[in-house]
């Protein structure tokens, strides 16, 4: 058996914040095209009093309707965020009640920021070629904004929220279709992108209780650490850059998007850049770049394409699928 994507939903919250909203309401001497030159954004989506089952169930609905049948079938969940709406119980039980799957279906969550993506896929893989499963619900959803200082610039520019549904099934073949992963942590970089004194450990030399992001430490930490693992996913597969017919990373900002696209010398036609109207949506970034990308054919069937994630953690991971 082996693990294959058969299909991805999204959903993306109705209030949408411009950049000319936020000049506006935060009074800040940038213009909303400097806010697009820096980040590469000039919307995002923004949650009201949704929380994030709430978007993983309105992708997942989108999903399952263009796919009859499915609901009953799923028989493993898999939801990854980092705003999840309970301490506990888990987040996936919640989702497996609300959205009618089997009492037969396993359900976790797993807490894992921009390269969650990656490593629930990779989970799913491993899970249907050991036969644990037959079809994989993996759920993304994310509320960042939730988390976000009124006032702070520097990430409310440019995290949005929003969730994808991706399902992932077995398949008769001895093609690879999900290939091998290369996963990654350092640990180190954990005070760089994080949320103080919102779990059970109280930081008291921390008063705020807010996103912060060390936005030059994250970059430097990216532009030496991703192209390292793309020439391991490349090395593992016995490819090179050529043989890759479309790059999706993490749209992490496109300021650092262009640089590594840049220093791998990747064709600018081959590699994906679409997060000017949905903003950082973290774990939910990566399918949802795919899937839009599918929707423009620049993905199409049989491609090779490459996923790579990387951020909070500080973790990363990629591989090479075919659709």
């Amino acid at each position: 058996m082996k693990a294959v994507i058969q299909d991805i939903g999204y959903y993306l919250p109705p209030k949408v914040e411009t950049n000319e909203y936020l000049v506006d309401e935060m009074g800040l001497s940038w213009t909303a095209d400097d806010i697009f030159k820096k980040t590469g954004i000039k919307q995002r989506h923004v949650v009201e009093d949704e929380c994030a089952s709430d978007l993983g169930v309105s992708a997942a609905e989108e999903l399952f309707n263009r796919n009859k049948g499915l609901r009953e079938q799923i028989d493993y969940l898999i939801f990854c965020s980092q705003s999840s709406d309970y301490v506990l119980p888990a987040t996936a039980c919640v989702l497996q009640k609300t959205l009618g799957l089997s009492k037969y279906c396993a359900a976790i969550d797993i807490n894992q920021g921009c390269s969650g993506f990656i490593y629930g896929l990779s989970l799913a893989k491993g899970l249907i070629e050991s036969c644990v499963a037959t079809n994989v619900l993996l759920i993304t959803a994310e509320t960042y904004t939730k988390y976000i200082q009124k006032m702070d610039k520097s990430t409310r520019t440019i995290f949005g929220d929003g969730a994808t549904a991706t399902w992932i099934s077995s398949c008769n073949s001895e093609d690879e279709y999900i290939g091998s992963f290369v996963l990654g942590t350092d640990g180190r970089g954990a005070e760089n992108l994080i949320v103080h004194n919102r779990g059970a450990r109280i930081d008291r030399e921390v008063e705020d209780n807010h996103l912060f992001m060390d936005g030059p430490e994250i970059f430097q930490f990216t532009l030496i650490t991703i192209p390292k693992l793309v020439k391991n996913i490349l090395a593992k597969g016995n490819m090179t850059i050529d043989d890759i017919d479309y790059f999706v990373f993490h749209q992490a900002n496109a300021f650092i998007l262009k640089h590594l696209c840049t220093k791998l010398k990747v064709p600018k036609e081959k590699f994906c850049l679409d997060l000017e109207n949905t903003g950082n949506i973290v774990s939910a970034s990566i399918p949802l770049a795919l899937q839009r990308a599918i929707e423009r054919n620049e993905v199409k069937r049989g491609m090779k394409i490459m996923l790579v994630g990387f951020g909070v953690g500080y973790s990363w991971g990629g591989c090479i699928v075919k659709l």
